[in-house]
């Protein structure tokens, strides 16, 4: 007959070595799978896409050097993109750091060095229907977070949100911070 605490030291063991690993392996799966309905936005400096994807070495250094944790290995069905470094940011939103980390690391080259304000990860596109400043809400949100600020996006003498289409970089901070929903203001792919 088997005592209870070997029992119980059975069923710790099984967590430990089944339930634990398989719950970290669904973890990751779900945590860096790019959504179906969302533009593919990849880290700042990014080559053109087929030049990104001939370059990169899926080394992973850009998502290591990230200090905001806003780069996310890509897993997908789509051999060509497996393990490609991507941003999504509703997950965690690119926040231009000072030293642009993920650029100064990459050893293939599928990421330039760029100037801040040289960097092209998306657009912001602002739903003016949506936004709160429309339903005469005193909303700033993504104008006081913007890291790169009234050359990206401001707000009007009219008091309407502009997203300057030569200022915006597309890093998602704007999107992130929106307290609407659906958000009033999305980045999408240049």
């Amino acid at each position: 007959m088997t005592r209870p605490q070997d029992r119980r030291e059975f069923f710790r063991e099984v967590l430990r070595r089944v339930v634990d690993p398989a719950a970290e392996f669904v973890e990751d799966q779900i945590g860096s799978m790019v959504p179906q309905d969302r533009p593919l936005l990849r880290p700042p400096g990014a080559l053109m896409e087929d030049a990104f994807l001939e370059t990169c070495h899926r080394c992973h250094s850009c998502v290591e050097a990230c200090p905001a944790d806003a780069i996310l290995p890509m897993k997908t069905q789509q051999k060509g993109k497996v393990d490609t470094p991507y941003i999504d940011p509703l997950v965690q939103p690119c926040v231009v750091c000072d030293d642009l980390a993920c650029m100064a690391v990459c050893p293939s080259g599928a990421l330039v060095k760029l100037g801040r304000e040289e960097i092209q990860i998306g657009l912001a596109i602002l739903l003016e229907d949506v936004c709160l400043r429309s339903q005469e809400e005193d909303c700033r949100i993504c104008t006081d977070l913007c890291p790169i600020g009234p050359s990206a996006i401001d707000l009007q003498s009219s008091g309407a949100i502009l997203v300057h289409e030569d200022g915006c970089v597309g890093c998602g901070v704007c999107e992130n911070a929106c307290p609407t929903s659906p958000k009033a203001i999305s980045v999408v792919d240049r």
